[in-house]
């Protein structure tokens, strides 16, 4: 499946988590959207997991495609597996993927390139709900929980 195609079944969250000052850092994209490449469809909602998630959302493939279309390093990326969130779309079943970044700063220059900027959870207040409810997850898995370390 080409990287195209993966990038329009799934969506992703970049993290940083920086252990010493406990940051969490997400990226806010051009489009005012937490998720990359886009924000969700609109009327999208939230859904199980599906038993047989099908072709295009492998984490192996997602993360290749990821890397591929931004030029990030991918020694300097993790995925993490903990977080399992899907949205039902008209075209179907999609799924949300959470990679957090292993450097000792953010990449902030790299995210800048792709349209983004990191900020803090306290700076994203006026983001749209469904994606801020997703980075509370994220802070549980991440901070709370010590998932994707």
């Amino acid at each position: 499946m080409s990287t195209p195609e993966i990038l329009a079944r799934n969506r992703v969250i970049l993290t940083h988590f920086d252990s010493y000052s406990t940051a969490l850092l997400f990226p806010l994209w051009e489009t005012k959207s937490l998720l990359w490449p886009q924000a969700l469809p609109e009327g999208a909602a939230p859904l199980h997991p599906p038993a047989e998630p099908g072709t295009g959302h492998e984490a192996d493939a997602v993360m290749q495609a990821v890397v591929e279309r931004c030029g990030l390093n991918p020694d300097e990326l993790v995925y993490v597996s903990e977080f399992q969130h899907w949205a039902q779309t008209e075209d179907g079943p999609m799924q949300i993927h959470l990679l957090r970044f292993t450097t000792p700063d953010a990449p902030k220059p790299a995210i800048e390139a792709l349209g983004g900027v990191f900020k803090p959870m306290s700076m994203l207040r006026g983001s749209a709900m469904s994606e801020l409810l997703l980075l509370r997850e994220v802070f549980n898995l991440i901070v709370g929980g010590g998932g994707g370390r």
